[in-house]
């Protein structure tokens, strides 16, 4: 039995929109659920994956010694003055220094954005932060939406906290 063109195009259609509606439902799905995690800042705030249920999160692993941290510092800082208020919260996780050498180092190279010291937090384990710097964005839902290993370009940090739900001009 031959079909007429109009009904080749109905079944055409038809199996590309299940297609279609199967990638889409595939693409949401994609992401990574964060794990569990507990972190405190030098401030003394505690924060937990449940706790930033609804907030776009940064995750910045940095060391003092590290070329690259430093150089991203400033980008970071505008980051946290830019979007804080939009819900933004970076926390910026020292990795494997002393509570004495990261003090004495934000003396010479003070931030706004919360400090977290390895011994304060399960976050640098739980993301195999090993070189640095390593950035981690979570999207509103608590999944993991992109990480940057090296340092990261500011647009593309925008970009990446745009898809995670974070209104960036």
């Amino acid at each position: 039995m031959k079909l007429a063109p109009t009904a080749n195009l109905f079944r055409l259609l038809f199996v590309s929109l299940i297609c279609l509606s199967s990638i889409a439902v595939y693409a949401q799905s994609d992401l990574e659920s964060v794990p569990n995690f507990n972190a405190k800042t030098t401030k003394g705030e505690k924060f937990t994956k449940d706790s930033l249920k609804g907030k776009v999160v940064l995750l910045q692993f940095w060391t003092t010694w590290c070329p690259y941290c430093k150089h991203d510092e400033a980008m970071v800082e505008r980051l946290e003055k830019q979007f804080s208020e939009k819900g933004l919260v970076i926390l910026a996780v020292n990795v494997n220094e002393s509570k004495k050498t990261v003090a004495n180092y934000l003396k010479e190279h003070p931030r706004t954005c919360r400090i977290v010291l390895t011994e304060d937090t399960n976050l640098a384990a739980r993301f195999e932060a090993k070189s640095y710097p390593v950035y981690i964005v979570i999207n509103k839902d608590g999944n993991l939406e992109d990480e940057f290993r090296g340092s990261a370009p500011e647009t593309g940090l925008k970009n990446v906290l745009r898809r995670a739900g974070l209104a960036v001009d």
